[in-house]
């Protein structure tokens, strides 16, 4: 090798490009990391919560009211939803503020599940309701109230819809249900898209059988 050759190849610009390629991959590594960090503790704290959630929905179901999962919560559980053919359940909180849905599904104001009109529960596809993917027309969802009854819906169809023109129509009608998350179900980032399940009530036992 000629000493020209040496002397390109170790020359302080090359040692610079060197050295910033070489910090370049170490912060995307730290972003990287930082992101599977973030999403684990995510995923962690709905499962946690979830615990704490049974505990209070079992307080519910002896006849308290409003119980709070933990001290600082603004929400406590009002329903269980059961989906049969998969064995995927969720209790679900009393409201959809950004925080509440950290924990939970919540339900949206409007009518209750039972009552006339459609019920909406909404929860992240990535956590609380990432079994959506896998419903289809047919399935069964056990509803269980505060009071320990439970309603059986079953799924009639699904939809995407943009968030700000949904087209559901929450008052009027018999009794709905509608589970509704973000759509694509694998997408990274936030998007308008939603992914809506409706289910309407029945009447009559549910063919899956209740745990």
């Amino acid at each position: 090798m000629s000493a020209g050759a040496l002397t390109e190849r170790w020359s302080p610009r090359r040692k610079r490009r060197g050295l910033g390629a070489f910090f370049l991959a170490l912060c995307l590594g730290a972003i990287g990391a930082l992101s599977v960090a973030d999403g684990l503790a995510i995923k962690g704290k709905a499962v946690v919560a979830q615990m704490l959630l049974e505990r209070a929905w079992a307080k519910t179901l002896a006849g308290d009211r409003d119980v709070k999962p933990w001290d600082w919560a603004d929400v406590w559980p009002v329903l269980k939803i059961e989906v049969l053919r998969l064995g995927e359940s969720a209790i679900i909180l009393s409201g959809v503020s950004g925080e509440a849905m950290a924990f939970g599904p919540g339900l949206m104001a409007g009518p209750k599940p039972g009552e006339p009109g459609l019920a909406i529960i909404a929860a992240h596809r990535d956590t609380h309701f990432r079994f959506l993917k896998h419903v289809r027309i047919g399935d069964e969802i056990a509803v269980t109230d505060a009071a320990g009854k439970t309603r059986v819906f079953v799924i009639a169809e699904t939809r995407i819809v943009k968030a700000d023109r949904s087209g559901l129509e929450v008052e009027g009608g018999p009794p709905r249900l509608a589970l509704v998350t973000c759509w694509p179900f694998d997408a990274q980032r936030r998007g308008d898209d939603r992914f809506v399940a409706i289910a309407e009530l029945q009447a009559k036992g549910p063919a899956g059988g209740l745990r």
